[in-house]
C-alpha cells in the first residue's frame, strides 16, 4: 500500500469517525467565532498582499475613517476610464436613499448611459452585523433623468427576469457595478448572475469590502469559484471601499 494511499485511508477513517461520534460538535457554540477568525485572517492576507498594488488611490493604512472617501474613488475612476463622455451601464445592489447612484447619473453625461439600481426598499432581508432585519427601510429615491430605472425586491426574485429583459445593453456598453447590499447571500448572488456578462475593462465596486464575513467572503468565493481575475483599482478607508477591474 502506498503513502498516499495509507493517508487516503487514515483520513476517511478519521473523517467517518467524527461523522459517528459527533465529537466535533462540541465546538458548536464556537462556530461563528471561529469562522469570524478564518475570514478575518484570509482578509488580513489578501489586504496586505495587494496594499502596495499599483492603484489609482489606496490611504491603507489610515486611523479614521471618512466614508465620503468613496466618492473621491468615484471620481478618479471616472475620470481614469472616461466615463463622463463614454456610455456605461451602471448597476448599483443597495440603493438605500440613492446618494451614490445620483452621483454617478450626475456625472456620467452620455445620453447612451442607463442606470440600474436594486434594493428591496424594505430594508435588509436578513440581519447584518448589528443591524437587524428590516434596518435601512426607505422609499424608492426620486430622479427626474429618464436614464435611471429602479427594481424592488430581493436580487433573487428580480435579477434574473432583469437581465433577460436587458442582457443587449450589458454586452454594448462598459459595466459598472456598484456592490453596496452588505450581506454575503445578495452579494454573492448578483456576482454569479452577472458573471456571464462581464467583459474585460468593467468595473466592480464594493462598498463594505473589509467585512470579511459578507463582501469579502463573496469576493473570495466568486473569483474562486468562477476563475475570474479582478484586478485592484482604488481602495480607501482601510478597503472598506474597493473598486476593481476586470481582466
Amino acid at each position: 500500500m502506498s503513502l498516499r494511499t495509507k493517508k487516503l485511508s487514515v483520513i476517511k477513517f478519521t473523517k467517518d469517525f467524527l461523522l459517528a461520534t459527533r465529537l466535533l460538535q462540541l465546538f458548536q457554540p464556537f462556530n461563528k467565532l471561529f469562522g469570524f477568525i478564518y475570514n478575518f485572517n484570509l482578509l488580513t492576507s489578501w489586504v496586505h498582499k495587494h496594499k502596495k498594488d499599483q492603484m489609482l488611490m489606496n490611504d491603507f493604512y489610515v486611523p479614521v475613517r471618512d466614508y465620503n472617501n468613496r466618492l473621491k474613488s468615484f471620481a478618479a475612476i471616472v475620470e481614469s476610464y472616461n466615463l463622463k463622455d463614454n456610455p456605461v451601464c451602471y448597476l448599483e445592489f443597495g440603493v438605500f436613499v440613492g446618494t451614490s447612484f445620483k452621483w454617478w447619473l450626475s456625472h456620467c453625461e452620455n445620453t447612451d448611459s442607463r442606470f440600474y439600481g436594486f434594493d428591496t426598499f424594505e430594508g435588509l432581508p436578513e440581519d447584518w452585523g448589528l443591524f437587524a432585519k428590516g434596518d435601512m427601510q426607505s422609499g424608492i429615491p426620486q430622479i427626474d433623468d429618464k436614464r435611471g430605472l429602479f427594481i424592488k425586491g430581493i436580487f433573487q426574485d428580480t435579477l434574473h427576469e432583469f437581465i433577460q429583459e436587458h442582457s443587449p445593453v450589458f454586452k454594448n456598453k462598459r459595466k459598472v457595478i456598484h456592490m453596496d447590499a452588505d450581506l454575503f447571500t445578495a452579494t454573492l448572488f448578483a456576482l454569479s448572475q452577472l458573471y456571464p456578462y462581464l467583459q474585460k475593462g468593467d468595473i466592480i465596486m464594493f462598498d463594505e469590502f473589509n467585512v470579511s464575513t459578507h463582501e469579502f467572503m463573496a469576493y473570495r468565493l466568486f473569483t474562486e469559484c468562477f476563475y475570474i481575475k479582478l484586478r485592484p483599482i482604488s481602495a480607501l478607508n482601510n478597503f472598506y471601499h474597493a473598486a476593481f477591474e476586470v481582466e
